[in-house]
């Protein structure tokens, strides 16, 4: 039954072959649903592709897939999420409201009002969160924030039997209802999980480049699960995998939307990969991020630099399992994560993958050997 409704969904979402498959690439890895703990949507566009362009497939004890390139050399993990925020149903109320447990870091300002899908027995169930109508509100009301509790997903059902027929159930996974756009030609791309579908097509994109150029590593392209929840996935593969150097694919956060203040962050939209010196769960190796600077210099790349309270990534598990690794966190940059719809830039996007192609080539035995040396 969860094949046929993980096609179901695939199906859904899927649109024609355009003349750019980087393009089709991200729409399909936007589109697809895959909160934290229900990847197998997006692990279904992954899977085949890393398949077909990786000497061995394997899986760790939670899903994640571990595509290697190479036999000898150093062990380079590159890593991106599959899982984005969304949320599971928590119960069903006599009149047929449900409410929900949200899986992530979620805003509450980003909940009421909103479309969601629900991933039930029957398929996809289209629902639209709770808000008070303007008409009702007091002036309290009308300017105080939403909280999570108070917010119900309304699919139209009038009772829980009602809600029960349509195939949906306490546990059942959810996720904002938000198709990919290309943005009236503007090469920015409008979509939801950004965060981290983003950096799922760099590292496929990548593999792609390296498959037909070679490179001097064994390089480990790892797609993890349950990063939004803690890291899980990472963790887990990085066990396995025990690599000499981990390079996180994330989506960045810009501070160049309305409202935003200069010390948030000084990253922009459309002006070129990200790197991450300071995050609230990891910071990189200095050895690695000097090398990356190098790399982005000599080709030609720009290369934002961000520190940004609040935020999490994959390397922190990279950076300390398995006796610990350095490591670092490329960024495509993103506006609006963590919310419905966020926007990322093809320049941005199509840069960071070669940014990311170019600095796997530079890590031979010797360079990695150099970053792993302590003593000076």
């Amino acid at each position: 039954m969860r094949k046929l409704i993980v096609a179901a969904l695939l199906l859904g979402c899927a649109s024609p072959a355009s003349a750019d498959p980087a393009q089709d690439l991200l729409r399909d890895l936007s589109n697809a649903p895959g909160p934290s703990g229900f990847e197998e949507p997006v692990r279904a566009i992954m899977l085949p592709q890393m398949k077909s362009l990786a000497d061995d497939v394997r899986f760790d004890g939670l899903g994640s897939v571990i595509a290697r390139q190479g036999s000898s050399g150093p062990r380079i993990m590159l890593d991106a999420h599959m899982d984005e925020l969304g949320g599971m149903l928590r119960r069903v109320t006599p009149d047929g409201f449900v409410s929900m447990q949200m899986l992530g870091g979620w805003l509450d300002q980003a909940l009421a009002g909103q479309r969601w899908i629900i991933i039930g027995s029957k398929g996809p169930v289209h629902a639209v969160s709770s808000i008070r109508d303007i008409h009702l509100a007091t002036t309290e009301e009308r300017s105080a924030l939403i909280k999570r509790d108070q917010v119900f997903l309304d699919t139209g059902a009038r009772s829980a039997a009602e809600v029960a027929a349509l195939g949906i159930a306490p546990g059942d996974p959810i996720v904002p209802d938000s198709a990919f756009q290309d943005m009236n030609g503007t090469g920015n791309y409008a979509g939801k999980a950004w965060d981290d579908r983003v950096g799922c097509a760099v590292l496929l994109m990548a593999m792609q480049r390296l498959k037909s150029s070679g490179h001097p590593n064994q390089i480990y392209f790892v797609a993890t699960v349950q990063e939004e929840v803690g890291l899980r996935g990472a963790r887990a593969a990085t066990a396995l995998v025990k690599p000499d150097i981990g390079i996180a694919i994330e989506g960045g956060v810009t501070g160049d939307a309305g409202g935003a203040h200069l010390e948030e962050s000084q990253v922009k939209l459309g002006a070129g990969p990200g790197v991450f010196l300071y995050d609230s769960s990891a910071m990189p190796n200095r050895k690695l991020t000097a090398l990356l600077r190098k790399v982005a210099a000599a080709q030609n790349l720009p290369l934002q630099v961000d520190l940004v309270q609040g935020y999490g990534d994959d390397s922190a598990e990279m950076q300390t399992v398995a006796g610990g690794a350095p490591t670092i966190n490329i960024v495509v940059p993103a506006r609006y994560t963590h919310v419905h719809t966020g926007i990322i830039n093809r320049r941005d996007f199509d840069q960071t993958v070669d940014l990311v192609v170019a600095l796997l080539r530079r890590l031979d035995a010797g360079t990695v050997s150099e970053l792993r040396d302590f003593t000076r």
